[in-house]
């Protein structure tokens, strides 16, 4: 069976790295460096210096979910669960 996690090497502050995740936080983070108007290496770089804890790919993960769960905000989303 295939892991749905994906290993992207990618250079960050000069040096190269390897992250792991899941092919929707990859395409997650490629959405948001677009429309930034920055290289997915730039929004990494990014993320990296304003982590305040834990490792990399889990900075990622919380970065994607929080730009997304915003934007759903914005867009007048209700986030609470209907029961």
């Amino acid at each position: 069976m295939k892991s749905p996690v994906v290993k992207r090497s990618i250079v960050v502050a000069g040096h190269k790295t390897s992250v792991s995740l899941e092919e929707a936080f990859w395409n997650g983070m490629k959405e948001i460096s677009g429309l930034r108007d920055m290289t997915l290496s730039e929004l990494v770089g990014e993320i990296d210096s304003n982590r305040q804890q834990g490792n990399l790919s889990s900075a990622i993960r919380l970065f994607v979910l929080d730009y997304f769960r915003s934007r759903a905000m914005a867009a007048g989303s209700d986030p609470k669960p209907q029961a």
